[in-house]
């Protein structure tokens, strides 16, 4: 097992644009990762977001902070503001924080409010609309990370994903990030990551 010194660990945070893969090489020749910024050759991302999601990634090499923050009997909450066909009605917002059932294993409780649109960038391609159907915006905190877990639990409720945008992990927040742009954690959020 490789164990790091503190001058050898790397911590970035990137605002993942869509149609970009949460990873660093792609045999198919999608873009990737590597085509956003010079990281250094050993980190990798922590967890994943879909090539149709955006937002919020951590990119380290630091092992026990990824297995810290993967691991879901920990809990870390992660927050998407997530853009969806239709109003939801309360019953739907109250089923989402309750816990749908996915795949035959029920969600975790889940934090689920309608929000204002945010001020994001617009997405390249833009969503799909459809004049006689609105769409909404909302912000949903899960403990879990199951694979397609927010799509999976809107569609559940009637209201398919139209847009999904991760803009928390635990205390690091996208901050007004630009799509596409890289940074270094300070050493005060890597502890914050590690509590």
């Amino acid at each position: 097992m490789a164990y790091y010194n503190k001058e050898t660990l790397h911590y970035f945070v990137i605002n993942k644009p869509y149609g970009v893969l949460s990873q660093f090489t792609d045999l198919q020749g999608r873009k990737t990762l590597k085509s956003l910024f010079n990281f250094p050759k050993d980190v990798y991302p922590v967890g994943r977001l879909d090539m149709d999601s955006e937002g919020l990634l951590i990119i380290t090499n630091d092992k026990f902070l990824t297995d810290y923050l993967l691991n879901p009997k920990n809990k870390h909450e992660k927050e998407y503001y997530v853009q969806v066909e239709g109003i939801p009605t309360l019953e739907s917002l109250n089923k989402l924080s309750q816990g749908i059932v996915i795949e035959g294993r029920k969600t975790l409780p889940a934090k689920v409010k309608l929000i204002n649109d945010p001020d994001f960038e617009p997405r390249i391609p833009p969503i799909r609309e459809r004049k006689t159907i609105p769409t909404s915006w909302l912000s949903i905190t899960i403990t879990e990370g199951r694979n397609r877990q927010v799509r999976k639990m809107t569609a559940a409720v009637g209201h398919p994903t139209l847009r999904l945008v991760r803009v928390r992990i635990k205390n690091i927040t996208l901050d007004n990030m630009k799509l596409g742009v890289v940074r270094k954690l300070s050493d005060k959020e890597v502890e914050g990551l590690k509590k």
